[in-house]
């Protein structure tokens, strides 16, 4: 064969993935993209974590859900250096992705007549498409190259649909225009990496539902994102609950820590290495006399010591 023949072959061969390219991904690719969660899922095929995880998981540092995931071998789910809409409200959800990219006149036309072949709107613009594809409890991830100037996916327009369709907001590595009319939708957020009052231009949405990167984040469909005042954190579906129920094991662990060397019970040391049979006694008996509502339930917390491996 010659070497004609073989980049004709290799042309035909990109040329067929390219009309097979949907603009949303289908529900068994992300199915395929998520294979260890085991629960519920949305008719998109994204895993379907439950509210009161994502309630809990407010509470949770930023600190402890990245030390939960780097001890499961997860160390590309953090990204810093935002500017946020309110900095002093927490945000949790399930995550919808979209990725633009700097717009080519041919493939702008192919994604625009395969979006509206897959029943997308034909007004506006495409960066209206990912918001309508959203629902409650999810939070709208689209990365847009960290373009400031001519970037600005949403104005306050956009943000009020995305907020009545979620009760979230928006987490964009790319810019916002019209801040203020953002800041007044009340319960709406946004962590983005700058704002510019120009409006969207020479960009293109490529995808929906696609893995795609914020920074130095890996960030997939269904994945559940924690985002604070001091960064944002993308976790698998799969793994939630689990880091929810140990990182609320390890303020526990913290709090009581703390109480037992204000009251001279144990030395720093005793503390800090690997607990004693005595302190372990102590912790769980600790527990049970908790001065409040534990956060979780007793069958998670017996669960929880049954896998424990102090």
């Amino acid at each position: 064969m010659n070497r004609k023949t073989i980049l004709f072959a290799a042309f035909l061969l990109l040329a067929g993935r390219l009309l097979a390219q949907n603009v949303g991904m289908t529900p068994e690719y992300i199915k395929a993209l998520t294979p260890d969660w085991k629960g519920e899922r949305f008719a998109d095929g994204r895993p379907k974590v439950s509210d009161a995880i994502l309630e809990r998981l407010k509470n949770i540092s930023i600190e402890e859900a990245w030390g939960v995931l780097r001890n499961k071998g997860y160390q590309n789910q953090f990204e810093s250096g935002w500017e946020i809409i309110n900095p002093d409200k927490p945000m949790t959800g399930r995550v919808v992705t979209a990725q633009y990219i700097p717009m080519r006149a041919d493939l702008d036309k192919y994604i625009k007549e395969k979006g509206i072949s897959e029943g997308r709107a034909k007004q506006g613009g495409t960066n209206s498409w990912p918001i309508d594809v959203l629902t409650d409890g999810d939070v709208y991830v689209a990365d847009a190259y960290g373009k400031i100037i001519d970037g600005t996916l949403i104005g306050d327009n956009l943000g009020n649909s995305i907020y009545a369709k979620t009760k979230r907001g928006v987490i964009f590595n790319g810019s916002v225009r019209d801040v203020e009319g953002l800041s007044e939708i009340e319960g709406f957020n946004g962590w983005v990496k700058g704002n510019d009052p120009s409006y969207i231009m020479q960009m293109s949405l490529l995808s929906i539902n696609a893995p795609i990167r914020i920074g130095r984040a890996v960030v997939l469909p269904g994945d559940v994102v924690l985002a604070k005042k001091y960064g944002v954190i993308f976790i698998p579906a799969h793994l939630v609950e689990d880091l929810v129920i140990t990182s609320e094991m390890t303020a526990l662990r913290d709090e009581f820590g703390h109480q037992r060397l204000r009251e001279g019970k144990y030395k720093p040391g005793e503390i800090d290495s690997a607990w004693s049979d005595a302190i372990k006694k102590d912790f769980t008996d600790w527990l049970s006399k908790y001065p409040g509502k534990l956060p979780m339930s007793k069958e998670e917390l017996d669960k929880y010591f049954k896998d424990r491996n102090w």
